[in-house]
């Protein structure tokens, strides 16, 4: 039984899986805050390519 919760206590895998989740949310919602506070900027973008495009 010692054994057996010396293993757990030991065991890492989890705490990475839990590291990179973080991270993966952090990158995320800097994504969403940059895109969001360029978003009339990128489409003013788009919209003058399509407009030289125009016939």
């Amino acid at each position: 039984m010692k054994e057996i919760m010396k293993r757990l206590l030991a065991e890492e895998s989890g705490q990475g899986m839990t590291e990179y989740a973080l991270i993966l949310a952090l990158v995320s919602v800097v994504a969403i805050g940059v895109l969001t506070g360029l978003g009339d900027r990128i489409q003013d973008v788009f919209q003058s390519v399509l407009d030289g495009f125009a016939p």
